[in-house]
């Protein structure tokens, strides 16, 4: 079984410098799982690790669509799993480093039927069903098809609760969806204190302004790009629409920003809290010498162990 080390956790949580420290010790590349620092001329506001910080490293996933064009979950595991498997030939333990949960999730699970064939029709259905009736009507519509899975779901994540009817249209459960992991895997998740987290994230946003983030956004606009492109629903560039079409203030974008981006940061702290704290080390961004001597156990040891996390509160 392929080996992988998984660095993930909030916004603005130190990830990037901990996996440098991280690759460097162990002379091994990164691969980033952040779903909008893959598309091209969109630096700022995704806060995509520089040259600088790269401090050398290889990183791989970055930059690689243009911000015109879809890019989906399935199209990131196809492509990391090459990479991850031309590094493992080498005898290198590729780093994966990210906030973008379903990105990192579908990398290191093998699901059942994840791969359930999409159906367009009924897809563009459900869509005209949320419009007309609310997002209720199809939520509900799942609830009495998948109990479980409706449990799991927020009723306005649209396209999770659409994607869960295909699958039961498929005559199958999401929620019975049975998932073994792929790899071999180290995982660490950055623990940050709450408020510590959001001044980091505040302070962040003031630079970006300060970078030329709303040129970003002009750039972007004068070469096509609207805000219906998938690439600009990510924060950071979505909030920008009513300055540019209804003249809101600088100052509205940017508190409007950060308050997204802390709200985005409080649920990845719960994704990866519940989603892996049976297989994940829980660490602050500064104890990434102790990551490293796991890891480095971890790669002269041939047989897999199944990691206990540490217990923390939140």
């Amino acid at each position: 079984m392929e080996k992988i080390i998984v660095i993930g956790g909030a916004t603005a949580s130190g990830k990037s410098d901990f996996a440098v420290k991280l690759a460097k010790a162990l002379n091994t590349e990164i691969i980033s799982a952040d779903s909008m620092q893959i598309y091209k001329n969109m630096n700022i506001g995704t806060a995509k690790v520089t040259t600088e910080e790269m401090s050398g490293i290889k990183h791989h996933m970055l930059d690689i669509v243009e911000p015109c064009e879809n890019f989906s979950v399935s199209n990131y595991v196809d492509e990391a799993r090459q990479i991850i498997s031309h590094l493992n030939a080498q005898n290198k333990v590729p780093i994966i480093v990210g906030g973008t949960g379903l990105y990192i999730d579908a990398l290191i699970y093998d699901f059942e039927f994840n791969n359930a064939k999409v159906d367009v029709e009924y897809r563009h259905e459900l869509e005209e069903l949320a419009k007309l009736y609310g997002n209720d009507y199809i939520y509900n519509m799942l609830n009495e098809l998948d109990p479980d899975e409706a449990q799991k779901i927020h009723k306005n994540n649209v396209k999770r609760v659409i994607r869960a009817l295909e699958i039961c249209k498929s005559g199958k459960k999401k929620s019975e969806n049975k998932r073994t992991l792929h790899y071999n895997l180290l995982m660490f998740v950055i623990d940050t204190e709450r408020s510590l987290l959001y001044d980091r994230i505040n302070r962040r946003v003031d630079i970006m302004i300060d970078n030329g983030l709303e040129n970003e956004i002009k750039n972007l606009l004068d070469n096509g790009i609207t805000f219906e492109n998938q690439s600009m629903q990510g924060i950071g560039y979505k909030e920008w629409r009513p300055y540019i079409e209804s003249g809101a203030s600088i100052e509205t974008v940017k508190d409007t920003i950060k308050q997204n981006s802390r709200n985005y940061a409080k649920r990845q702290i719960t994704w990866f809290y519940n989603k892996y704290r049976d297989i994940a080390h829980f660490v602050n961004a500064n104890e990434s010498e102790i990551a490293i001597e796991k890891a480095i156990q971890f790669i002269k040891n041939n047989k897999q162990k199944v990691l206990k996390c540490l217990k923390i509160e939140y």
